[in-house]
C-alpha cells in the first residue's frame, strides 16, 4: 500500500482512538485496528491498488465487504464494516460519492439460531448457592491465614516448620521462593524447602484467590445486580461509601462503565446491603444477619477485602483479579478476561444439573453470565442500565427460557385484577336524559343523591369535576379520613361511591381507556398488569353502557386540554404525595 494511504489511515485511526475520539476500551480499539488491517490487506492485493485519497472509491468498500463475505467472515461483517467506515469518516475532503458510501447503513448482523435462555428460579438459586459456598470457603481460608500472619509479623508466633515464613512471602509476592543461581534452566524451580508444603498453585491460594473463586464472585454479582457481563468483569475496586460507615444502611457507590451506552457509558451503581428477595432462602430464619453473601454490597466488599493483597502486588484498580498458574502469559496475577473465560471452568467444576424432567436424565447445567442477567431481568421485571423498551424488546421478548411460566404468572395476575374489578362497584353514571331533567328540576336529583340544590347545580356546572367524573362528597369518601379532604389518586374514583360520571366526562374516559391500552406495549406485561389492568377493566365495564356510535363521537370530541390533563394524570403529576 502506498505511503500516502498508510499515513491517511494512521491519521484517521489516531483521531478515532485519541482523546477526542469515540473509542475508549482496548477491545473496541482492537476491533477497529483489525478491520483497518484487513482493509489495507485487501487494497494491497488488488491488481491496481489506489495510491491516494482521490483513488479510494466506493467500489473498494463494496469489494472489501464482498471479499470478507466470500472468505466466510459473515459473522464479523457488521463489525468490520463499522470499523472501516467509522474510521474513514474521521477524515475530511472526501468526494460526494465517498461521503454517501461512508454514510450507508452497515450490513445487518447475522444471528445464529441459538438463543440464550433464562434459568428457572430453582436453577438460579442452585447456581447462587454453589457460588456462595465457594466464596465462603475462600474467605475462611484467607482470613484464617491473615490472622496467623499478623501474629507472626508481630513476633507472637514461633515458626519451626517455616510455614509462616512461606505464607509471608506468598502474601507479599504472590509467588514462592525460587532456587535462583546461574543456571537458567534451574533458576525458576521452586526452592527445595518449599516442596514439602505442596504445589505452587495450592500454596499461593493461602493468601490469594484463584480464577475459579473470582468467578464465583462474578456469578454472585450477576445474580444480585443483573449487570452486563462486561460491567461485572471490568468492575473497579475504587468505591465510595455513601453511608460513611456510620451505622446506617451500608451502601457502596461504584463507578462502572458500559461502553455500549455511548455518551452515557459511565454510570454510578449503588450496591446496598439489602438482601435480594430472589436470593433469600425459602425459610428466611436460616439466613444469618451476618451472612454477607446475600447482598450486592456484601459480595462486593468481600471481593474487595480478599483481593487487597493481589491488587497491591499488581498495582491494579480492578476488582476481579486472581493468581493464574498458567496461560498465554505464563504464571502471575491476571484480571478477569472474557465474559465466559473463567466462568466455564467454574461451571464444569460445580457439576450442577438442570431441573429434572420426568423420563429424561438431567443434563449438566452450564453457567453463563449472559443467562444470569436474563434471568435476573425476567424475575425482577425492571431494566438494569438500559431502557424499559430495551428490556421488553431485547431481553424479555427474545427470552424463551421460562416463557410458559412467565405467561402463566401474567395470566394469573390479569385474572386476579379483572376479578377484583368485577367485585368492586362500578362508578355511578347519569344519562343525558337525567342531566337534562336535573337542569329543569334539580329537586328530584338532589333528593336521590342526598345533596343540597346548590351542590347539584355545582355538579351540573362542572365545579365538582376531578378527571373522569364529578365528586359529590370530597370529605367523607372511603379512601380518606372522615371530615378531611380526600387525598387518594383520581384513579380510585372508578370504584368510589362518591363519584358520578356525566355525559361530558365520556371523552376523557375514552381517552384514559385508550392511553392505558397504549401503555401495554411500552412496559413489561407483568408491570402493566399490576399497575393498569384493574382501572382498564373498570373503564371497560363503564364504557360498555354506551354503543359504538357514542364512543366514536366521544373520541372525536377530545381536545388538546383533554389530552394534556390525561397525560398529567397518567404520569401521576396530579397525585398528592
Amino acid at each position: 500500500m502506498s505511503p500516502e494511504l498508510q499515513r491517511m489511515f494512521a491519521e484517521a485511526f489516531a483521531k478515532r482512538t485519541g482523546p477526542g475520539g469515540t473509542l475508549r476500551s482496548m477491545a473496541s480499539i482492537g476491533d477497529a485496528f483489525r478491520a483497518m488491517h484487513h482493509f489495507a490487506q485487501y487494497l494491497s492485493g488488488l491488481p491496481r491498488p489506489p495510491v491516494s485519497r482521490s483513488g479510494l472509491r466506493p467500489r473498494h468498500i463494496d469489494g472489501f465487504l464482498a471479499e470478507r463475505r466470500a472468505a466466510g467472515a459473515i459473522w464479523k461483517l457488521t463489525e468490520e464494516s463499522r470499523g472501516v467506515k467509522m474510521t474513514l469518516r474521521q477524515l475530511d475532503s472526501w468526494n460526494p460519492d465517498m461521503v454517501a458510501k461512508l454514510a450507508e447503513p452497515h450490513p445487518r448482523p447475522v444471528r445464529s439460531g441459538k438463543r440464550h435462555q433464562s434459568y428457572s428460579r430453582t436453577e438460579f438459586q442452585r447456581i447462587a448457592a454453589a457460588a456462595r459456598a465457594d466464596l465462603r470457603r475462600a474467605a475462611q481460608r484467607i482470613r484464617d491465614n491473615r490472622a496467623l500472619l499478623e501474629q507472626y509479623r508481630l513476633g507472637q508466633l514461633d515458626d519451626p516448620t517455616r510455614r509462616l515464613e512461606l505464607l509471608d512471602y506468598v502474601e507479599r509476592h504472590a509467588d514462592v521462593p525460587r532456587r535462583g543461581g546461574d543456571f537458567p534452566s534451574k533458576a525458576q524451580l521452586t526452592a527445595k524447602w518449599v516442596r514439602g508444603f505442596g504445589g505452587t498453585r495450592d500454596i499461593i491460594r493461602w493468601a490469594h484467590l484463584n480464577p475459579l473463586e473470582v468467578s464465583a464472585g462474578a456469578v454472585l454479582l450477576a445474580v444480585l445486580t443483573g449487570q452486563n457481563p462486561y460491567v461485572i468483569m471490568k468492575c473497579p475496586a475504587t468505591h465510595h461509601r455513601a453511608d460513611g460507615d456510620a451505622g446506617g444502611p451500608k451502601t457502596a457507590i461504584v463507578g462502572m462503565r458500559k461502553p455500549r451506552r455511548g455518551s452515557r457509558a459511565d454510570m454510578d451503581v449503588a450496591l446496598a446491603a439489602v438482601p435480594d428477595w430472589i436470593s433469600i432462602p425459602d425459610d428466611p430464619t436460616t439466613l444469618s444477619r451476618r451472612d454477607e453473601l446475600h447482598t450486592a454490597f456484601g459480595v462486593y466488599m468481600l471481593l474487595y477485602e480478599l483481593t487487597a493483597s493481589t491488587r497491591r502486588i499488581e498495582g491494579s484498580g480492578r476488582l476481579m483479579v486472581a493468581y493464574c498458574s498458567n496461560g498465554a502469559h505464563g504464571r502471575g496475577i491476571r484480571a478477569h478476561g472474557s465474559a465466559e473465560g473463567w466462568i466455564r471452568p467454574w461451571s464444569r467444576q460445580q457439576g450442577l444439573l438442570c431441573d429434572s424432567v420426568e423420563g429424561v436424565p438431567p443434563k449438566p447445567l452450564e453457567v453463563s453470565l449472559v443467562r444470569l442477567r436474563m434471568t435476573y431481568l425476567e424475575l425482577h421485571q425492571k431494566p438494569v442500565a438500559h431502557t424499559e423498551q430495551t428490556l421488553i424488546d431485547d431481553y424479555l421478548g427474545r427470552n424463551r427460557g421460562n416463557l410458559v411460566e412467565y405467561r402463566r404468572v401474567v395470566a394469573d395476575a390479569l385474572s386476579e385484577q379483572v376479578a377484583k374489578a368485577r367485585a368492586l362497584p362500578v362508578m355511578s353514571a347519569l344519562s343525558a336524559a337525567e342531566v337534562a331533567q336535573a337542569h329543569a328540576d334539580p329537586t328530584a336529583l338532589a333528593s336521590e343523591l342526598s345533596l343540597s340544590h346548590t351542590d347539584v347545580r355545582r355538579m351540573l356546572q362542572g365545579k365538582l369535576d376531578t378527571v373522569m367524573n364529578a365528586c359529590i362528597d370530597n370529605h367523607h369518601g372511603p379512601y380518606g379520613d372522615p371530615g378531611q379532604p380526600c387525598r387518594a389518586s383520581f384513579m380510585l374514583c372508578l370504584s368510589c361511591p362518591c363519584a358520578r360520571a356525566l355525559p361530558r366526562h365520556l371523552p376523557v374516559q375514552t381517552l384514559v381507556f385508550d392511553r392505558l391500552a397504549e401503555r401495554r406495549h411500552q412496559m413489561t406485561p407483568l408491570t402493566w398488569t399490576t399497575r393498569f389492568a384493574l382501572p382498564h377493566a373498570q373503564l371497560s365495564d363503564l364504557l360498555s353502557n354506551y354503543d359504538e356510535d357514542q364512543l366514536s363521537a366521544a373520541r372525536a370530541a377530545t381536545t388538546d386540554d383533554h389530552r394534556e390533563i390525561v397525560d398529567r394524570f397518567l404520569n401521576r403529576e396530579l397525585d398528592m404525595r
